[in-house]
Parts: structure tokens; sequence; C-alpha cells
């Protein structure tokens, strides 16, 4: 007699193929329409689900864990970030935590580079002057940018994406710079060309560009606070595609409308999707919404390894990508 499905609550749709596959292995509930779960459907999902599929937008903390059952013993998380998790309380709680690393390197780094050209060309000023009907045909001095090739790149986080950046980045001729908790291999920096600060406020200030590709966590909380914006060149400008609570918004705003930070390029924002408005009306700023890892094969790929994950964890075996403490 085969053994009974684990029952598994997905908190967003994902995509088709992803779904009807969990269906095919798991006792699966779907989410439909694709809202935000409230704080009570997550804690009912979680004292009823052997296993939990969360989002970015799901915030699973101490007060939410301490709610969940004893049939929950795994939280399959669809994304690689997991900040929104206390993975120090579910463990303690004999929950196991996965994540999907490495699926949305490519796809955000990308997101970056178009991010940086986009700031630096001011392609968002000439998009909306041609969506308006205003222009009035080419001018010698009409949305002057600047070049990035030859300018200096200060990469914030040298991980998997960072490292993606610097690839990239090189091949439109930046110079690569980098600030990471600790220094890469020689073999890695020889490979990617890259100078390594050990001080994060003198890299900031020498730099033409800054690349927000670290996690957050306690320790990146504000790094980029408000004295440490201060220390950026005027013709600086400053990409985040990561998380946004490592950039002091406030204060990042306050120095883009005093001209002390030529512009910014941000796809993710300190207070989730309620962005400060300020910021909104600023000419200088391209604003995203979270778009950096949103291609079809990355959120197919995405949903793979939560599969796998769960499919793991059902054979009795410790999930591929779980999320342990120490790793934070």
């Amino acid at each position: 007699m085969p053994a009974p499905r684990l029952s598994v609550v997905v908190t967003r749709r994902l995509p088709e193929t992803v779904e009807t596959r969990m269906k095919e292995l798991f006792d699966v509930q779907l989410r439909d329409p694709d809202t935000r779960m409230s704080r009570e459907e997550l804690a009912a999902a979680m004292r009823g689900a052997d296993v939990l599929v969360p989002c970015v937008t799901d915030q699973i903390d101490a007060n939410l864990l301490a709610q969940a059952g004893d049939k929950l013993k795994l939280i399959a998380n669809y994304g690689a970030g997991i900040d929104h998790i206390d993975v120090a309380t579910a463990r303690q709680r004999g929950i196991l935590v996965s994540n999907t690393p490495g699926v949305v390197t490519d796809d955000t780094a990308d997101m970056t580079l178009a991010l940086i050209l986009a700031v630096t060309r001011k392609i968002p000023e000439g998009l909306a002057e041609m969506q308006a009907g205003r222009w009035q045909g080419w001018s010698p001095m009409a949305h002057l940018g600047g070049r990035i090739g030859g300018r200096r790149l200060g990469i914030l986080g040298m991980g998997r994406i960072g490292q993606a950046v610097a690839r990239r980045a090189a091949a439109f001729g930046m110079q690569i710079h980098y600030h990471n908790r600790k220094r890469l291999r020689p073999e890695i920096e020889q490979a990617l060309d890259a100078t390594y600060w050990e001080s994060l406020d003198q890299m900031v200030s020498r730099m033409d560009v800054i690349s927000i590709n670290c996690p957050h966590t306690p320790s990146t909380f504000h790094l980029m606070n408000a004295r440490r914006l201060k220390l950026l060149k005027p013709t600086a400008v400053i990409v985040n595609t990561s998380r946004g609570e490592v950039i002091d918004e406030n204060a990042l705003t306050r120095g883009l409308r005093a001209g002390e930070i030529a512009g910014a390029g941000l796809d993710v924002f300190e207070h989730g999707h309620e962005v400060n408005p300020r910021l909104r009306e600023l000419p200088n700023v391209v604003l995203l919404p979270h778009m950096g890892s949103a291609t079809v094969e990355g959120r197919a790929e995405m949903g793979e390894k939560v599969i796998i994950n769960i499919k793991t964890f059902a054979d009795g075996h410790r999930p591929p990508d779980q999320v342990v403490p120490g790793m934070l």
C-alpha cells in the first residue's frame, strides 16, 4: 500500500506547469485567486499542512510559527531570499526550511545592468517623451547621458549574483570593484579582474556606480545609511536589485532631491510595495516593481526546485536546498 501523500499548501499562484506537477505528486491546496494570504489564513495553513510553500510576500515570524501545528515539518520557500522567515525559530520547532538558490542569478544580474543603463542613459526620460508625443526630432544636446564604459562599478555583495553582475559589467568596459563579508579566492578575483575593498566607506566614496547585491540580514540593514550615502560622489548612481532594507530609503530620497546623488535604479524597496511618494516624483530615479527575477524560465525553475525539495523530504532525506541558521 503506497504511503499517504504529503499535504502541501501554496500561498500564491505559480506557473501552470509547476502547479500541475505538484497536483500529480502531493495532496496540494493551490491559491486562487492570486492574492496575498492574511496572517489568519497563513496560520490556518500551517496548522493543517505537512508542507507550506510561501514566497517573499509572506512574513513568517516567531508569532506565526507558534501557531503552527505539529503536522508542519517543512517550509519550502519559493525564492532564494529567506529574510521573511524566522529560520531559527522554525528549526527550534522541528520545522525544516528550504529555498531555491541559484535560479535567479542570471535574471537578476541582467536586470541590474538594465537599471545601470536606464539611469545613466536616461532611457525613461526618452520613453516618457515618446509616449507623451512631445518628441520634436533629434537634437545634439537632448537627453545627454553618459557612457558606462570606463566607469568604476562598486559591487556590494559578491555572491553568485554579484559575480554575474561583474562579468556583465566587464563586458561593457566597466572597472570592477567590490566589498564583501569575505574576500573572494584569488583565482575568482583574478578571473573577474575585481579589486577588493575591505573598507566599504573607502569604496563607496570612489565609485561611479554602486550595485547592491547582498542579502538582507541584521548586519546589512541600512548598510547604506545617511552617513554612507553622503560619501557618494555627486555624479554617482546607485542600483538595488537585492533587498530594499539595505538602503535607508528616506536618506536616499533626500540625497537625490538635493542633487548629492546623480540617480538611482531600484527594483526593491524598504517597505515592500509601499514606495516613498517623494521618490516616485524624482526624474533621476528608475523604479521597477520587483521584476529582477521575473522571467518565465526563472519562475519555472524555482518551482522545480521547490518540488525537488519537497519530494526529497517526502522520501525521508534532507532537502538539497535546506537552509540552516548558520548560513544566514
